[in-house]
Formats: structure tokens, C-alpha cells, sequence
């Protein structure tokens, strides 16, 4: 008899640790996919970053004919290029250069400014939290001097 009873307790509690994983387990995919899009995101953030600094140099650096907002802008999205995570359709970073001449304008050691813009996608979770929010802007800002 007591055999029983324990056998019936113990099958039960089978069911009850089944449906506590079948309760808890979204909400732990949903942290999983939350995790890997913000990695992503600050990928596409370091990525950002980076092209903005090399366009920078690109522009201040001492050359004949200088580089013009073109030059700069063209040098940051080479830069980017293959480096930005999209899920989706990706957008096209946006490239802002300050002052919108160059160097020999803006004069020597004043300050030459790269500015990118990206609205981030997301592959998962970015997607369906963009419905909600608006679009994920990631941006970057680099400054140097003109020599």
C-alpha cells in the first residue's frame, strides 16, 4: 500500500516539474534571443565607432588635393560595408562630416567632426521591439584635428 502512495506522488511531481519548464522556458528563450541581439547591436556599435574614426583620419590627414566630404563620407561606408550586422533589410548608415568642407577650409588644428547614424534592425527580439518602441538609433562621433 505505502508503495503506492509513493509511486503516485512521485509520478505526480514528474507533471509538475513538466509544466514548470513548459511555463518558464519562453520567457528563457526570450532573455537567450534578448542577449544575443544586444551583442549584435554593440557589434554593429563598435563597428559604427570605428568607421567614424577612420573616416575622421582619413579626412585631417595632410594630402594634395584634401579630402572632400565626399571623400570622407565614401571612406566610412567602405568601412562599414561588410562589417554591420542586418536582419532584415538593412538600412544605410547615415554620414555626417563637419564642417561639410575640408580641412584646408576648416584650417589647421581645428577640429574635423565624422557623425554616423544606423537604425538597428535586430534579428530576433530588435524586430518586434522596433514595433514598439520606434527605431533602435545607434550612433557614433569622432573628432579630430586638422593638421
Amino acid at each position: 500500500m505505502k508503495r503506492r502512495v509513493y509511486q503516485r506522488r512521485r509520478s505526480s511531481q514528474r507533471g509538475v516539474a513538466a509544466l514548470e519548464f513548459v511555463l518558464v522556458f519562453p520567457f528563457l528563450m526570450m532573455v537567450l534571443f534578448g542577449i544575443i541581439d544586444v551583442s549584435l547591436m554593440l557589434c554593429d556599435k563598435a563597428v559604427i565607432t570605428n568607421a567614424a574614426g577612420e573616416a575622421a583620419r582619413q579626412g585631417v590627414v595632410l594630402r594634395v588635393p584634401p579630402a572632400n566630404a565626399a571623400l570622407i563620407q565614401n571612406a566610412a561606408l567602405t568601412y562599414m560595408q561588410n562589417g554591420l550586422v542586418a536582419g532584415g533589410a538593412a538600412a544605410t548608415p547615415t554620414v555626417t562630416v563637419s564642417p561639410s568642407g575640408t580641412c584646408a577650409s576648416a584650417g589647421s588644428g581645428n577640429p574635423l567632426t565624422v557623425t554616423i547614424s544606423y537604425a538597428y534592425q535586430g534579428i530576433v527580439l530588435g524586430s518586434w521591439l522596433s514595433v514598439l518602441t520606434g527605431p533602435i538609433t545607434v550612433t557614433a562621433t569622432a573628432t579630430k584635428n586638422c593638421e
